[in-house]
């Protein structure tokens, strides 16, 4: 994972700056009364005229200390930005991720049980459709219906600004505003880990450990609980980290087209407004996600099935 890390903060950085302007060009859109001169002393201040190995030993020297930068737009650190943002993203994150597998484990468990069934037909048109769908349009479809149309849920935010911070309400609200990103994350999630679970299950049920028990007479349903279901969820263990790191490419649409204000949404704005010390540090984090994701997959999967762990 170093080798990685220091090869993606590398090309963060040369990205970084081979974008047009530099950390300070968002910053004369917001002041466009800043004459040439004062701009150029700024950029001399803050090292941006330095030599690009010099700038980049800096940044990453900074990185390592938990420094993230200083916002240009925001005036703030950076640090401080995530802060109120971060949270946010993992709890969005967080419900995506428990959705997912309540929805796609029964689903792919029928499927693979009852295979060629009216509710096996069904649920595998239900996860084609989803593989079809592009995140963004279903997220659009699902905000019109049932926040603008029917108005069930709010349309944007995280939490009403006239509740009271810390009360029941306002956990409720912030409950309610969770509702249709996380639905609109989720049942487009679900659609690779039912076909999965669906394709283990009856690639388990043929197996010769299978047919022995059957022929010891033990009962169908304990055959699926003990034997096929456990046996199939070896590998969905493992896909939880891999889900993770997809919850990170997802969460900057969601965020967008539902205005929730988390680290996706910041992304975006900070891209748009040149902010480049924000961007790089959210870059940075879910590079950082990504492995750690991958990591805990490998970590669930040797836990899951000792034949990992003797090799």
């Amino acid at each position: 994972m170093i080798p990685q890390l220091f090869l993606l903060s590398v090309l963060v950085f040369l990205l970084a700056k081979a974008m047009p302007g530099d950390a300070l060009t968002g910053q004369l859109v917001q002041n466009p009364q800043m004459d040439a001169q004062t701009l150029n002393e700024l950029r001399q201040k803050l090292g941006l005229t330095d030599p690009l190995y010099v700038q980049y030993a800096s940044w990453i020297q900074r990185l390592l200390h938990g420094d993230l930068g200083l916002s240009y737009v925001h005036q703030q650190p950076v640090n401080d930005l995530l802060a109120g943002r971060m949270g946010n993203t993992i709890v969005l994150s967080a419900c995506i991720l428990v959705l997912t597998y309540l929805i796609a484990v029964p689903l792919g468990i029928a499927s693979g049980r009852w295979t060629d069934s009216g509710a096996d037909k069904l649920i595998v048109g239900y996860s084609y459709v989803s593989l079809a769908t592009p995140l963004f349009i279903f997220a659009i479809v699902m905000l019109f219906v049932f926040g603008f149309a029917l108005g069930w849920f709010p349309t944007g935010g995280s939490v009403d600004i006239q509740v009271e911070q810390g009360t029941f309400a306002y956990y409720i609200d912030k409950i309610n505003h969770l509702v249709l990103p996380s639905l609109s994350g989720a049942l487009i999630s679900t659609a690779g880990l039912i076909l999965y679970l669906r394709n283990e299950i009856i690639e388990t049920k043929i197996k010769d450990f299978v047919k022995t028990a059957r022929a010891k007479g033990v009962p169908e349903s304990r055959i699926y609980s003990r034997h096929i279901v456990r046996n199939s969820f070896l590998p969905i263990a493992a896909f939880l980290g891999y889900e993770i790191t997809g919850l990170i490419g997802g969460s900057i649409f969601l965020e967008s087209i539902f205005s929730y204000p988390g680290m996706g949404q910041l992304f975006l704005q900070s891209i748009t407004q040149r902010d480049y010390s924000v961007v790089t540090a959210l870059v940075m984090i879910s590079g950082l996600a990504t492995l750690m994701g991958t990591l805990l997959s490998d970590i669930i999967l040797s836990a899951v099935d000792p034949r990992i762990r003797m090799e």
